[in-house]
């Protein structure tokens, strides 16, 4: 995408074509780090398949890898605290394939001696992609389902504990970066809603028709994430340990 080149140019990103080996390899060569967030598709993760390609003009890697993969890859756990070293069992193809392409990248850090570490992280909100702007543009839906439970992390969160794991770093880990309270999604809805001022949304029940065959994807996992690991090993401290102080920093 040209224009989007330009847009990343723009702001001093060196924009690189995955297919061009040559201009890949040339980046490799001058990178400390890689972060990987490319969703995987079908064949697995396409910036691992680009990048050996790249490896075969040039040995130059980085050591420090990171996968940024979602807690997806646990599936359901009926409102069950999850831990790292849980079993990997998603009920999503989105979630399988995100399963998929951890265990490659760690293969490929095993077979190549490099620090590849997984990240899992829930929903992503910050400026311009929150609760908080879904309810000013009303496309904010309040949808009830008993017993269900969300975490989520704020952007400046997640990029903290990357910063944190490559300052400590430790080949194979896997990290939840998550947020310190599972919390209703239609408790967050209607919180953001009585604080901005605002109608909160009519209730949906998760059984309408109403409700969107992606966002009933969302709703099937019921899971508590754990981020204790990541305090613990990485000295992580989450700037908004709940929604509501990143509410507050959204208003």
């Amino acid at each position: 995408d040209p224009a989007r080149r330009i847009a990343l140019e723009a702001e001093g990103v060196a924009a690189v074509d995955p297919a061009d080996r040559e201009a890949l390899s040339a980046a490799l060569a001058g990178a400390t780090t890689i972060l990987i967030t490319s969703p995987p598709d079908a064949q697995g993760c396409p910036a691992l398949r680009a990048l050996a390609a790249a490896e075969s003009v040039s040995t130059a890697w980085p050591d420090w890898i990171g996968y940024v993969s979602s807690t997806a890859v646990y599936g359901d756990r009926d409102g069950g605290w999850v831990f790292e070293d849980d079993a990997l069992n998603a009920s999503s193809l989105e979630g399988g394939r995100r399963v998929r392409a951890e265990a490659d990248w760690l293969d490929a850090g095993r077979g190549m001696g490099l620090t590849v570490q997984i990240f899992r992280l829930p929903a992503i909100y910050g400026p311009g992609r929150s609760v908080v702007d879904r309810l000013r543009d009303g496309s904010a839906r309040l949808v009830r389902k008993p017993g269900q439970v969300f975490n989520r992390v704020h952007v400046e969160d997640a990029v903290a504990g990357l910063f944190a794991s490559m300052a400590r770093p430790r080949p194979g880990a896997a990290y939840n970066l998550a947020d310190d309270e599972p919390t209703p999604a239609d408790v967050v809805i209607a919180g953001a809603a009585d604080r901005l001022g605002l109608p909160r949304p009519p209730e949906v029940d998760w059984h309408d028709p109403e409700v969107s065959d992606a966002m009933r994807r969302f709703y099937l996992d019921n899971k508590r994430i754990s981020n204790a690991r990541a305090k613990a090993e990485l000295g992580w401290r989450p700037k908004y340990p709940t929604w509501r102080e990143g509410l507050e920093s959204l208003i």
